[in-house]
């Protein structure tokens, strides 16, 4: 028997990117909401209840009010919004964080997707803490290059713009309130005591995302050098298919944020020396960011290889 999958929000660009990946698949039955209904509450009802998995891919309070309408204790959802990230009675889907958050994801019933530069920075700082390396009160500094994908519909629509605004053509650095909405959610899954003061950047190019973390090495405890924490970084994840430390090279020359666009991959790079290091996570802020990893969890969900329908 095929599993019945609904999208909620099926129009929006993450909506969009996961129908896209499981479209074609012979294993899922899709669940398609008529589209001048998808706003009709009774019917979302209808079809959040009848379905196996349900992504939730809506703003925070329609993916409450989502949550709300589901009664049928056998419906298992996804939900990429912000919404239950730091919920503690939902599981944080990031698989590569331990073999135990693994687990969770497999036997969960409510799975918060996590954000994409959360995604980032967390693949960095999590296991550093967890190894003893990074002190969970350092003064964390990161900064998050995103493609325009990342905006959305609307930002999308401004970047393609045959008369758009010339400022476009340039880096756009915002989030200078310093209380970007992923700051939450990196916090609680690193265990860092104190919010990194994290700048997020977004450029002219579609997709891919370079979140990059710079530590003081002195500041560390044992004071590692960059070499030695690429290699208990490659340790951390030697055995994941989809997260990749690459061998250390002190000086890489130019590094481009885009390097996984259109992959469900994420590549950590170390450069640096021994006084300080550069941490860069190079990933697609649509597929590991975003849909694609709403994908593996449901096939971590579903006891299936993970792998399916992302390579």
């Amino acid at each position: 028997m095929k599993t019945k999958v609904y999208i909620d929000g099926q129009s929006g660009t993450t909506g969009l990117q996961i129908f896209d990946r499981i479209s074609a698949r012979q294993d899922l039955e899709l669940l398609r909401i008529d589209e001048d209904k998808r706003h009709d509450l009774e019917e979302r009802r209808k079809f959040l209840n009848a379905a196996d998995i349900v992504f939730l891919c809506l703003p925070d309070d329609g993916a409450r009010e989502a949550v709300s309408l589901i009664d049928n204790p056998s419906v298992r959802v996804i939900d990429a919004s912000t919404a239950h990230r730091t919920d503690d009675s939902w599981v944080y889907g990031f698989p590569e964080l331990s073999r135990e958050q693994r687990d969770l994801i497999r036997n969960g019933k409510r799975i918060a997707n996590p954000g994409c530069h959360a995604t980032g920075f967390i693949s960095i700082v999590a296991p550093l803490v967890k190894l003893g390396f990074l002190p969970e009160e350092y003064p964390v500094t990161c900064y998050s290059l995103t493609g325009y994908s990342g905006g959305g519909k609307r930002m999308i629509q401004d970047y393609e713009d045959n008369h758009r605004d010339g400022a476009l053509d340039s880096p756009g650095i915002y989030g200078l309130s310093l209380k970007h909405k992923h700051i939450p959610e990196m916090m609680k899954l690193t265990g860092l005591q104190y919010a990194p003061v994290f700048i997020p950047v977004v450029d002219d190019y579609y997709k891919g995302m370079a979140s990059t973390v710079a530590l003081q090495n002195r500041l560390l405890r044992g004071i590692p050098s960059a070499a030695q924490i690429c290699k208990a970084l490659k340790d951390y994840y030697k055995d994941e298919h989809f997260v990749e430390v690459l061998d250390y090279d002190p000086n890489p020359g130019t590094v481009y944020a885009n390097t996984n666009a259109g992959t469900n991959r994420l590549q950590i790079r170390v450069c640096g020396n021994d006084e300080q290091t550069s941490i860069i996570a190079l990933f697609d802020n649509l597929g590991k960011g975003a849909s694609g990893a709403a994908v593996q969890n449901m096939n971590i969900m579903l006891g299936l290889d993970e792998t399916m329908g992302l390579e």
